[in-house]
């Protein structure tokens, strides 16, 4: 069989319909949108593009069945969530080379990301049968408290194109865990991802109706009027700022509760006394995971003055060396960016800090060939008046600012609407902790370039947003708590 028998063999396993209520349907109308392959531009399939009477149908299955899903044994919850966990870990390579083909993103990065997020399935089948409460003595003495947790009911979950399972499992493992219904619309550009994870819980003893998967071409559109359905109980959404301000202002008139991950501009510290050989070591992690299509990407590099110019000497040396190219082939270090859009707002941020009077050491334009690729690029001397300084790069990208003091760099690093994750580096035990208290964020990598893990609280302050995924934080989004006071 050949490389591209293989692909064509994956895309075709991936359901391309609507799942609502245990059933693959076509969209209201046969409606269809193109699943791109950003290496090539070339149409992958086409999937069910739903309607708004779609989502609503995807709720109604979702609240049919929402009694019964949250009565049901949270052992049972938990082994369903494990066995999942098990057929992803087998067909990993094939989850991968779909997951590939429909984002971009190397081989070796899409294999990463399965594993990833069937950690929060074996993460989450083992938080399901630790959901608890508390009983205490009335501190006057004349009754008892009693707490419980319950799961907060049918939910909308939003997931994005840049790791387009491990977003889903990060939300799906908790909600499954606490006993919530759901409805799941993933990005349009990455759908079948989602699609086969349906298929895959499917498989492992999920009943019908507790996962719902709506694929379209406009999320407002087609799910916005969920939000005001009162049998929604809670949203939760990971993409950019300006979009969940919008989601923010649609559910405030139904309360829904909410839990959001959104934009960052990650500071990336170096400080003259860190080790530089990991720190440009760590950089290549925090910078080119996924392409620099992450959330939690270095958007910021400040550097002390004593080392900034080795370190970026070494950085773009590393960048340059980088293989872009079809992240199918094994060589291949770096894929394509997502879409034109998305390329063309790099590409307009570089160009910017340029002549702002940044100095481009590597890289700096889009190879001359299809698909969306733009070149590993290191900026020097970028003024804070430059665009990229406050606005999420999301692209191969990594400017280079310089600090003299500790304090400056704290002040650079939270001079920032976003608060999403920190990187900081030094050999210093009390810069350490000064730093890491001192940083406005909701994550910090100390001596450390990434920060994503099943078992972490993983979640922002200020602009990045508010709630917690993963942990033993992360179950808690999904359950409300109930005060009995008893007279005895």
């Amino acid at each position: 069989m050949t490389t591209d028998d293989r692909e064509r063999r994956v895309i075709d396993a991936a359901p391309t319909g609507l799942f609502i209520g245990g059933t693959w349907r076509a969209a209201s109308g046969g409606r269809t949108l193109a699943v791109e392959d950003p290496a090539t531009t070339d149409t992958l399939c086409r999937v069910a593009d739903a309607t708004p009477e779609d989502a609503t149908a995807a709720l109604d299955a979702a609240c049919a069945v929402q009694q019964q899903w949250a009565a049901m044994p949270p052992r049972e919850r938990g082994e369903i969530l494990r066995r999942t966990y098990e057929i992803i870990i087998e067909r990993a390579d094939e989850l991968a080379l779909l997951m590939t083909l429909e984002m971009g993103k190397p081989l070796a990065e899409s294999t990463g990301e399965v594993t990833y997020a069937a950690e929060f399935l074996r993460w989450f089948a083992e938080e399901a049968v630790r959901i608890d409460g508390r009983w205490a003595r009335e501190p006057g003495g004349k009754g008892r408290l009693v707490t419980m947790k319950q799961p907060v009911g049918p939910c909308l979950l939003i997931t994005p194109w840049n790791f387009p399972m491990a977003m889903g499992t990060r939300k799906i493992g908790p909600a499954v865990a606490a006993g919530c219904t759901m409805v799941v619309k993933p990005a349009q550009q990455t759908p079948l991802s989602m699609t086969m994870l349906a298929s895959i819980m499917t498989e492992a003893g999920l009943p019908p109706g507790v996962l719902n998967v709506i694929t379209a071409s406009s999320a407002g559109k087609t799910v916005g009027p969920l939000m005001t359905d009162k049998r929604l109980r809670k949203m939760s959404f990971t993409g950019s700022t300006p979009v969940g301000q919008r989601l923010m202002e649609q559910a405030a008139g139904n309360l829904l509760r909410i839990s959001m991950e959104l934009g960052g501009n990650a500071p990336y510290l170096v400080f003259d006394d860190a080790d530089l050989d990991l720190a440009v070591d760590q950089a290549m992690i925090a910078k080119m995971r996924n392409m620099g299509e992450s959330c939690v990407a270095a958007n910021r590099f400040h550097v002390q003055q004593g080392v900034a110019e080795e370190f970026a000497a070494r950085l773009a040396e590393r960048m340059g060396a980088l293989t872009v190219g079809r992240g199918t082939e094994a060589t291949v270090n770096v894929g394509p960016l997502i879409d034109g859009v998305q390329r063309t707002k790099v590409a307009e941020l570089v160009d910017n800090a340029v002549d702002h009077g940044a100095k481009v050491m590597v890289g700096g334009e889009a190879p001359d060939r299809p698909g969306y690729f733009y070149a590993p690029t290191v900026l020097q001397g970028v003024p804070q008046t430059a665009d990229m300084f406050a606005e999420e790069i999301f692209g191969p990208v990594a400017p280079v600012y310089s600090f003299s003091t500790e304090e400056e760099a704290l002040a650079a690093a939270n001079g920032s609407d976003y608060g999403l994750v920190a990187y900081a580096f030094t050999r210093d035990l009390g810069r350490s902790i000064r730093v890491m208290e001192g940083l406005e964020t909701g994550m910090v990598g100390m001596n450390k370039g990434l920060v994503s893990n099943a078992a972490a609280p993983f979640g922002g302050v200020k602009w990045s947003g508010f709630g917690r995924e993963g942990g033993r934080e992360g179950i808690e989004e999904y359950l409300s708590t109930k005060y009995v006071a008893i007279d005895a």
